[in-house]
């Protein structure tokens, strides 16, 4: 088995070169298949690593068993920033990654990341399938890597283990746990709050320890990583429908032969509704799963929310590129 250590070494070590040459082509195998290598740091029933497992039966069952994945699921190779890095060198063939963690290094997602841009989960599936996630996922070429499809992410939405959050002054210096995204810091700020950068594996202990006082997600994420027991108050403030982006090395996919890469692509886009179909299921179980342990669900004061976001949209609106794509998703509304 493959290790966190080895994969990193070989992405970042003296010994990258011939990691990078030999990934894709001569990469782990089981009787005699090439497996592709791809990561998330989501636990092993979550609905974009069902996808991913998904696309390797398909690639195995098409190609004979000559070419299939070797998936690495619940942070086995590490954080989403390492993976990014990871796949662009080609030390690891495909990542599963949330668009926040993409903001700062491929811009066109900040236009998925705004606050309030989506009105709800069909609305944000409708974007991403009209055409804004296709000029979304042609942005990850200029920087080594190919963008394979968009998964849901749902709702986020913020909890904490002091009080409901009714209205934007409900967060006033509270700690809140953000991801790695400039968006989502100065959201948090014009929300009053304290945004503090984590990784989402440190969410748990940070709660725990009083460190932050809550974090903001989507359900699915609330139930499996377990962040309930630690957060008791659910807030439905619907703040982003950011989604999460199927991410492929350039240099692992330009090994493939022509029929291979056509095959994952094509492979990879009939995945987003298997991960749809299991993201809808579990969702629905999650939230009953959450309301058994005794978490508290309050409705948000959604104009109010919407009025505080509203100098961080302007601010992105002067950008060409982002205020192009954000017309597009509000006249699919």
């Amino acid at each position: 088995m493959i290790t966190r250590r080895e994969f990193l070494g070989a992405a970042f070590g003296a010994s990258a070169a011939t990691m990078l040459a030999g990934c894709a082509r001569n990469g782990p195998s089981v009787k005699g298949a090439r497996l592709l290598t791809a990561s998330d740091v989501h636990v092993k029933d979550y609905p974009t690593v069902e996808a991913v497992r998904w696309i390797g039966e398909q690639l195995e069952r098409e190609t004979g068993g000559e070419l299939g994945i070797k998936l690495y699921h619940s942070g086995q190779l590490g954080r989403e920033s390492e993976a990014i890095d990871m796949a662009r060198f080609g030390a690891i063939d495909i990542t599963r990654v949330y668009s926040g963690a993409l903001n700062n290094a491929f811009p066109l997602t900040q236009a998925l990341c705004l606050p309030y841009v989506f009105d709800s989960l069909q609305h944000m599936r409708r974007a991403m399938d009209e055409g804004v996630g296709d000029a979304v996922l042609r942005g990850f070429e200029r920087r080594g890597l190919v963008g394979l499809a968009i998964y849901d992410s749902s709702a986020r939405c913020f909890y904490n283990n002091k009080h409901p959050i009714v209205r934007p002054q409900d967060l006033h210096g509270m700690k809140i746990r953000v991801p790695v995204s400039d968006i989502f810091i100065r959201m948090l700020r014009q929300f009053d709050a304290n945004p503090t950068p984590l990784a989402l594996g440190e969410v748990f202990s940070g709660m725990e320890t009083h460190m932050i006082d809550g974090a903001e997600n989507n359900l699915r994420s609330f139930q499996s990583s377990r962040h309930f027991e630690a957060a008791r108050y659910w807030s439905k403030t619907e703040h982003s429908y950011a989604p999460d982006v199927l991410l492929m090395s350039r240099r692992s996919f330009d090994a493939l032969s022509a029929r291979e890469r056509e095959l994952v692509v094509e492979t990879a886009r009939q995945s987003v509704a298997v991960m749809r179909k299991a993201w809808d299921e579990s969702e629905a179980v999650a939230r009953q799963a959450v309301l058994a342990a005794g978490v508290e669900f309050n409705d948000a004061d959604l104009p109010a929310f919407r009025r505080a976001a509203q100098p961080l949209l302007d601010a992105y609106h002067r950008n060409p590129e982002i205020e192009t794509l954000f017309q597009r998703i509000r006249a699919l509304a």
